[in-house]
């Protein structure tokens, strides 16, 4: 837990280094561990990652992952305040009681939606497959379309392999490598980390001539534990807006496919919305960086609960722990609970435990953490590439997954190219194979009547009005916002 709690924090710091990437990246050294251990192990990195990517976000006004954008507006600015070290007090305080209450509902909520689970069969767990591809597609890119033709690809990707029903192969052009299908983790490997590279060598060949910034160099770090006239006036001020936006952090990421980003700025507004003190907001507020750290942390756990009660993942982070579930021979669902219960609940227990010692460590850590955004863009690359290298062997000792590995990298970087995101593409490798198995399954017990077996079972329908709805609110998003900024034209 606390190697999973420095290595999370530091590569969260680092910007541009996702959370869903560190997952990705440590997947394959989970393999030789014991599945509760691993499993715990990308719980926390998920975690970490997203607490850290703050100190980026405070210090340099960039930050360290996606879910850390709204942190940036207050924290950046109590930094020019030379109130950097409050901002990260306060950041460290909010992400360990976010994360903990996240681990609470973890515990509670799960179990009894796992007993729900039972009432699933073949029709239910294709339409759920189906739904959780539609959701993510969505909600992971800019445009609909290209979510959908992203994890259409996803699908077209899993279909490689041996066929399960009449045992021919499929799209392995010769390779008996491929009769298996494609590596997940390699391909997860490739898709998230190589073009975060070719990124980095294309900002580095730019900046290469530009003077360096004058980073955290200035930024002194002396007070980070407060007296406690210092921290109950701190906890005072913020803890109606850390519990407000911890449970608002819990709803999100029950949702299927929002995320922590999403919720950090449904924390942000919502805070700004109850506080006495809304003109504070931008200028250097604390509860403006207590909300969003609150909701994003709030999300790693809660993200779980429908992706091990019902396969669906939670966030992009929590679709790549899907992977690291079937990898340790996990299925989710109600075995989770009772099977495999030593499993999940001592990965349950582990997490809320590693919320109270990453605030711990936090403290103790987070001086030297923050000097880690300032590792060239020199150092970084090979150190990643090298890792996945690595990460990629690591699974069979074939060489040629390391091929597949830099395949999907290239195919990633094309992707993030054209404003295609990578997470539809893994959930379609991951949920392609469970829907195809699932189908054929319902077809027979349909006995040629596919249509009117679903429409008999009230379970199915209502996932198949969730799948119609997913698909169609983005569409009516984009109208709303289209008439909104013609009305604001309008008025100006």
């Amino acid at each position: 837990m606390i190697l999973g709690i420095v290595v999370g924090i530091i590569i969260g710091a680092l910007p541009g280094l996702t959370a869903v990437m560190a997952i990705s990246l440590l997947i394959p050294f989970t393999f030789g561990m014991n599945p509760a251990t691993g499993i715990l192990l990308l719980m926390i990195i998920y975690k970490s990652a997203i607490y850290g990517g703050s100190i980026s976000a405070i210090l340099l006004h960039t930050p360290g992952t996606p879910a850390s954008a709204a942190t940036a507006l207050d924290g950046y600015q109590m930094t020019l305040q030379g109130k950097a070290s409050v901002a990260l007090r306060m950041c460290t305080i909010a992400s360990a009681i976010g994360s903990l209450l996240s681990g609470v509902a973890l515990l509670t909520l799960a179990p009894p939606l796992s007993v729900f689970a039972l009432r699933f069969g073949p029709p239910e767990y294709f339409l759920l497959a189906i739904f959780g591809l539609t959701v993510i597609a969505s909600v992971s890119s800019g445009s609909i379309i290209k979510g959908l033709i992203a994890g259409a690809f996803g699908l077209l990707i899993g279909t490689v392999g041996v066929d399960i029903n009449i045992g021919f192969p499929r799209f392995t052009f010769g390779l008996f490598q491929l009769e298996g299908g494609i590596s997940l983790v390699p391909a997860m490997i490739g898709m998230f980390s190589i073009p975060q590279v070719l990124n980095l060598a294309k900002e580095t060949l730019k900046t290469r001539n530009s003077p360096a910034p004058e980073s955290i160099r200035k930024v002194k770090l002396e007070k980070l534990f407060p007296s406690f006239t210092e921290l109950k006036n701190e906890f005072k001020e913020t803890w109606a807006t850390m519990l407000r936006s911890s449970i608002l952090g819990i709803i999100v990421g029950i949702l299927p496919g929002a995320g922590a980003d999403i919720a950090s700025w449904v924390g942000y507004n919502e805070a700004k919305r109850f506080s006495k003190h809304p003109e504070k907001f931008g200028k250097g507020s604390l509860e403006g960086i207590a909300a969003p750290e609150a909701a994003n942390n709030a999300v790693t756990g809660s993200s779980l609960i429908p992706l091990w009660t019902l396969g669906i993942p939670g966030s992009a982070a929590a679709a790549v722990i899907l992977g690291g579930l079937m990898i340790h021979g996990l299925v989710p669902g109600r075995e989770l609970f009772t099977v495999h219960a030593h499993i999940t609940y001592t990965a349950i227990w582990g997490f809320i435990v590693a919320s109270i010692l990453m605030g711990i460590i936090g403290f103790v850590v987070i001086k030297y953490a923050a000097l880690v955004v300032n590792i060239s863009n020199e150092v970084m690359m090979p150190i990643i590439t090298a890792l996945c290298v690595i990460g990629s062997f690591a699974i069979t000792g074939s060489i040629f997954d390391v091929w597949v590995m830099i395949a999907f990298g290239i195919i990633g970087y094309f992707l993030r190219q054209n404003d295609f995101h990578a997470a539809p593409v893994v959930l379609g490798m991951i949920l392609g194979p469970m829907a195809e198995t699932r189908f054929t399954q319902s077809m027979v017990l349909a006995d040629g009547n596919m249509l009117g077996y679903i429409a008999g079972r009230p379970i199915s329908v209502i996932i198949f009005i969730l799948i119609v709805i997913a698909l169609l609110t983005p569409f009516f998003g984009n109208k709303k916002g289209r008439r909104k900024t013609a009305a604001e034209i309008v008025d100006e």
